[in-house]
């Protein structure tokens, strides 16, 4: 079976069109048609039905899928176990960031990464974490740094997490200004400004409402805390936001309440790093870990 082959297949199924399987491939679409077909041929079953305007997987390319993600995941294994380790890395290191992440937390994990080890050429995509989570899954970067999930199940593996505390704010001129605490009453006759209810950070203050019986004014969500920080700082409601982003421009609130979430570096299990993806690990980790202690 023919990783070139496979990989055509599992593109095709990730772009959803043979013209942007061709793309990512830098191949033409008849050479991409060519390598489905001759896979079809030599498994002797149709893989995907061209009778539709959209892609569809048959019965057997939904069956082979899996397999051809471990097939290429070990190929990818055996080339890294027979990297050279001679102490220089090089090579092409393809990461996601979160834009939290990408604003506050990878400029130093960079500065410190090319330093370092400047043969590396880094791939860089910055993404709602949501996003990131689908995107690893299609083998489309090595790491990704999110916003954990309890729900990310078992196909990721988690190689540094640490925690970002979150604090109740509102802008210099909000009337809740002028106290140090603030009950979620009071919180509660004002508008919030918080990410997307599908959100961890969301899911968590939802469930402080909840469980007081309290309403939950959303108002204009969006998951970028610079928008909701902005927002929160011209008066708009209040919000929840990390300690590191919080300045002049707003002001914390005591309610009473601890809100945490958990960011962290994550890859898909079985599938092994690179010497440069450990590299940058060890920057984070150290970087992090600093900050903590």
């Amino acid at each position: 079976m023919d990783s070139n082959s496979l990989r055509a297949f599992l593109t095709v199924v990730d772009q959803g069109s043979f013209s942007e399987a061709a793309e990512v491939l830098h191949l033409t679409q008849p050479a991409i048609s060519k390598r489905l077909a001759a896979l079809e041929n030599q498994l002797g079953t149709k893989l995907i039905d061209r009778s539709h305007r959209e892609i569809r997987l048959t019965d057997a390319g939904t069956r082979l899928l899996p397999h051809a993600r471990k097939i290429l995941d070990e190929i990818h294994n055996a080339r890294v176990a027979l990297s050279a380790d001679d102490g220089e890395i090089s090579g092409v290191l393809e990461i996601i960031a979160s834009h939290h992440i990408g604003l506050h937390h990878l400029p130093n994990w960079l500065r410190r990464f090319s330093r370092d080890n400047p043969e590396v050429r880094l791939n860089l995509q910055f993404m709602e974490s949501d996003a990131a989570y689908a995107q690893m899954l299609k083998r489309n970067a090595e790491l990704a740094f999110v916003t954990l999930s309890d729900s990310m199940g078992s196909q990721f593996v988690v190689y540094e997490q640490w925690s970002d505390p979150m604090a109740f704010v509102v802008g210099r001129d909000h009337e809740l200004s002028g106290q140090v605490s603030a009950s979620l009453e009071d919180l509660a006759r004002y508008p919030a400004l918080l990410p997307d209810t599908t959100t961890a950070t969301y899911r968590t203050v939802s469930r402080l409402f909840l469980e007081a019986n309290l309403p939950l004014k959303q108002q204009i969500p969006t998951n970028y805390l610079e928008t909701l920080k902005m927002m929160t700082s011209v008066g708009l409601g209040w919000s929840v936001l990390p300690v590191s982003m919080l300045d002049e421009s707003v002001h914390q609130l005591d309610t009473g309440y601890s809100v945490n979430r958990m960011l962290g570096g994550i890859g898909v299990a079985g599938r092994q790093l690179s010497q440069a993806a450990g590299a940058l690990l060890k920057v984070v980790r150290e970087e992090e870990t600093g900050k903590s202690t």
